[in-house]
């Protein structure tokens, strides 16, 4: 339910944003990311992904491709 509500308001703002201006180094941008980890993670590990994304979205960051993890045993974050 959580999971469901923040992929609802990250949509929202992707929305919002729409045909601004992209400014994320990083491929999947940072919302594609939050929503792919909420996606596939329990709502806590998930905001500690993205919460540890956006940190590392800076000017000092060199950006490139940066998935979300893959565990073997994804059920233990679910």
């Amino acid at each position: 339910m959580r999971n469901r509500l923040a992929i609802k308001l990250i949509r929202m703002y992707q929305k919002g944003t729409e045909g601004r201006m992209k400014t994320c180094k990083y491929e999947p941008t940072c919302s594609n990311y939050a929503i792919d980890a909420y996606e596939n993670y329990n709502f806590f590990y998930a905001s500690l992904l993205t919460f540890w994304r956006i940190l590392r979205c800076n000017p000092f960051s060199k950006g490139g491709y940066d998935p979300i993890p893959k565990f073997k045993d994804k059920n233990k974050y679910k």
